[in-house]
């Protein structure tokens, strides 16, 4: 019974071609106006108006679909250009951070040939801000295991940052020249006249050198260096001619002869510094520890002095 239905199949299917290839060599053997192309002229006569309508009521629907797909698509050429905006973002991040560190180091190294040769310098990543508006103090990842000692030099490739307060195994505390505390001895670069730079009262931003000799002369735009000597025993012996900052005006308040100052340093925006620190036995180290010794015997013989006065005085 299988056997039999294959075969009639077989068989239409064979008379189905038969036929057809027989209207095929009719139809392109007969002439235009055979009987065959009026058939065919008659069927497109009848269709063409259905397809047509088919064509404008499935327009929509094709739209909807092409819509779609479209969208899609573009949904994908945006993922693709996020993550590649995202990936560029990322390079162009770390191209910045690369050429601001070899900046801010090549910078150190021009800092290094004012006369700091004989200091370490130990170069050193911020970690740590004060959390105020004055940003008096920092805090950096380097501390007395790499040979950083109390009242340090701190510079960037600016000029001065500060000095070192208080010092770990492996951080330390900066006291920036904004800070209260802080004092430098300095100078104006075209002068020898000495004074103390000082944080100006009320501007944090500001610094003031103060107690010059009122002869001294103080042009805007002057450039203010350290000047290699100290005032006082709590003072860092720091290396003379490290930039400060800049003259942008005399000071009237001051009771002394004064001129306002304005870091070279951008103290808001430290990330790298480098400690100035000196060997054991060099002679910035023998030479730090002998002032500091030589002030605290004034200090002491002034101490003592007082002491004998008061002893030999009326009733003594």
């Amino acid at each position: 019974m299988y056997d039999k239905t294959v075969r009639r199949r077989r068989a239409l299917l064979a008379l189905l071609v038969v036929l057809s290839l027989l209207l095929l060599t009719a139809y392109f053997g007969e002439a235009p106006s055979g009987h065959l192309h009026g058939v065919q002229r008659a069927f497109l006569t009848i269709v063409s108006p259905i397809q047509d309508g088919a064509n404008k009521a499935l327009k929509p629907v094709r739209d909807a679909f092409d819509w779609f797909g479209e969208t899609l698509h573009a949904k994908s050429q945006r993922d693709q250009a996020v993550k590649q905006e995202s990936k560029l973002r990322r390079e162009l991040v770390a191209d910045q951070a690369e050429k601001r560190s070899y900046k801010e180091l090549l910078a150190l190294y021009h800092l290094n040939q004012l006369g700091v040769g004989e200091y370490r310098p130990v170069v050193a990543t911020v970690v740590g801000k004060s959390p105020n508006i004055w940003y008096s103090t920092v805090t950096i990842d380097k501390g007395s295991g790499d040979g950083i000692h109390l009242n340090d030099p701190v510079v960037n490739g600016e000029g001065l940052v500060g000095k070192v307060a208080e010092v770990a195994p492996d951080a330390a505390q900066i006291d920036l020249i904004t800070d209260s505390t802080m004092g430098v001895s300095a100078r104006i670069g075209t002068s020898n006249a000495t004074g103390i730079v000082q944080p100006k009262v009320g501007a944090p931003s500001e610094l003031l050198l103060q107690y010059l000799p009122a002869n001294t002369p103080a042009n805007k735009g002057e450039y203010v260096v350290t000047s290699g000597t100290v005032a006082s025993s709590d003072e860092s012996l720091y290396p003379p001619g490290i930039p400060i900052g800049q003259v942008t005006g005399a000071d009237e308040e001051s009771a002394y002869k004064a001129v306002t100052v304005h870091p070279l340093a951008n103290l808001h925006n430290l990330d790298s510094v480098e400690v100035l620190t000196a060997a054991h036995g060099s002679r910035a180290a023998n030479l730090s520890r002998s002032v500091a010794a030589l002030e605290a015997g004034q200090t002491s013989t002034s101490e003592s002095g007082g002491e004998q006065l008061a002893s030999t005085g009326p009733g003594g």
